[in-house]
């Protein structure tokens, strides 16, 4: 073959491999497109739920917040605040008031009830005639951990009775929070729907 020749298929080969690779670029470009465009229905449709579920819970009052005296603290904690459902419907996250965003908290029970003060969210306060019970569980609104990894605190707020999962940064300290929350609860504790009677101490 001569120079030219030579020359001549190497530039063909330089011109193939050059359309080879913008071949390819385009078809990553689609698949980009693609999944963004996946990603953002996805995000939309997760949305428009959240949108139904709050338009749904229309009805439920504003959150009560605490008194400006609540007593000395019988209990604290710092942790994770990780949603509320419909109390015994673990997957039938409540979203309304702020209720179905995962935040930091900091957790206080006193005799007058439980402050949960949130961080980048709308705290509450459950005075102690609303609650209902607590209990130790490994799901709540869509997030499971370990068996007994979550205290799931019940409450009543306008007529609905709510479940609250929080998981403190010290585990071990979840038994104590129940046995308080539920001493606290007295006759009105429900365990699973059901209301519960109990005996209080002493009482024999």
């Amino acid at each position: 073959m001569t120079p030219l020749t030579l020359l001549a298929a190497g530039t063909a080969q330089a011109a193939e491999k050059h359309s080879a690779k913008v071949t390819d670029w385009t078809d990553r470009i689609g698949w980009i497109v693609g999944l963004a465009l996946f990603v953002g229905l996805v995000y939309w449709l997760m949305r428009q739920g959240w949108q139904w579920r709050r338009t749904l819970q229309g009805g439920l009052p504003a959150l009560p917040q605490p008194p400006e005296e609540t007593g000395e603290p019988l209990l604290e904690c710092e942790g994770r605040y990780h949603g509320s459902t419909t109390a015994g419907q673990w997957l039938d996250r409540i979203v309304a008031h702020g209720l179905g965003v995962r935040s930091k908290v900091r957790l206080t029970l006193t005799e007058e009830g439980l402050d949960a003060d949130r961080t980048g969210a709308p705290g509450f306060f459950v005075p102690a005639a609303a609650l209902r019970g607590a209990r130790l569980d490994k799901g709540i609104a869509g997030k499971v951990l370990t068996e007994g990894g979550l205290l799931i605190v019940t409450w009543e707020h306008g007529g609905t009775l709510i479940d609250s999962g929080f998981r403190a940064d010290r585990a071990a300290d979840h038994p104590a929070w129940v046995a308080e929350v539920n001493r606290l609860s007295g006759d009105s504790a429900v365990v699973f729907g059901t209301t519960k009677e109990q005996t209080k101490e002493g009482a024999q």
